[in-house]
């Protein structure tokens, strides 16, 4: 695959960035003659207390196995670590940290939190948020297994402002890359927001955001157009996050929330092109309506057909 040597050039002066960052951010790892390794050896072994082997440590943290036995030595000689020969196999030995050790990882979390706060301090919430969020992105997208489980995405209810102008964006972007749609479309889910703004009743319309961090990568909406209907819209899964199940608990919440209001009738409209999303809808009690092409009308909140 291809790299466009404009990404290229991003990451390479990113990388700059972080050495430069790295360095302001871990400057008192060096005042206690540690290196950014010996550190992740005394988180690591802080994190698995009570397993953690010389093998474990370099399959874990990908460090080379005659550089950690330097490091493991340093830390004995500095009786930071202690060794415990297994009872079932006498080659293998567990590591422990001391209780000077633990005293020492504890001076440096503390030492790295506030050099982190001073970072952050001058930056509003927002952006706190976003670079954080950022971060994580970095993170995914580079890790070994950058698979996202349903575990990572958080669901909320509430609209907020912008989330509104983010869902148009996301609409008019993915379906023109997905299904060829053009500015017509956008100009129809422009005017459906609208119209749902202007009247955004909570007591009868519920949204609900699929959320990676701070990012809203999933919606589906129910809105109380009479007593006794309401109707689903913007249903939608960014496509780097299907497959985990997003869309049935975004499916799920809907249609709970529409039966606790009593709708005896739930409906939406969709076309041939969503093939997924329908087999989705069949899949959950929705059925072909007359009328509109690809209307689905729901179950009834007592459970019959409507």
């Amino acid at each position: 695959m291809s790299v466009n040597l404009e990404v290229v050039r991003e990451v390479s002066e990113f990388n700059n960035y972080y050495n430069s960052l790295s360095d302001l951010l871990n400057k008192h790892l060096a005042e206690n003659n540690l290196s950014l390794s010996a550190l992740r050896v005394l988180v690591k072994l802080k994190q698995d207390e009570e397993n953690s082997t010389a093998g474990k440590l370099i399959a874990s943290l990908g460090i080379d196995g005659g550089y950690l036995s330097r490091i493991l030595k340093s830390f004995e000689t500095n009786q930071l670590i202690s060794k415990r020969k297994s009872a079932a196999d006498g080659r293998t030995w567990f590591l422990q940290l001391t209780p000077k050790g633990r005293k020492l990882l504890e001076i440096l979390e503390e030492s790295s939190g506030t050099s982190i706060r001073q970072l952050l301090e001058p930056l509003a919430p927002e952006q706190q948020h976003a670079l954080a969020g950022a971060m994580r992105t970095v993170r995914h997208i580079l890790s070994d297994d950058s698979r996202i489980s349903l575990d990572d995405i958080t669901f909320r209810r509430d609209l907020q402002p912008g989330d509104a102008g983010y869902l148009m964006h996301l609409h008019g972007s993915l379906y023109a890359k997905e299904a060829g749609y053009n500015i017509e479309f956008e100009t129809f889910i422009c005017k459906t927001f609208f119209e749902f703004l202007e009247t955004y009743n909570s007591s009868k319309d519920q949204v609900f955001l699929a959320m990676h961090g701070n990012q809203i990568i999933g919606s589906i909406a129910v809105l109380g157009h009479s007593r006794y209907a309401t109707q689903m819209r913007w249903f939608l899964v960014h496509p780097d996050y299907r497959g985990i199940g997003i869309g049935q608990r975004l499916l799920n919440e809907a249609l709970a929330a529409a039966r606790d209001k009593l709708f005896q009738k739930i409906y939406l409209i969709t076309t041939s092109k969503q093939e997924a999303a329908i087999r989705m809808f069949k899949k959950n009690g929705f059925r072909k309506s007359g009328g509109e092409a690809y209307a689905y009308v729901g179950i009834a909140a007592d459970g019959r057909e409507v």
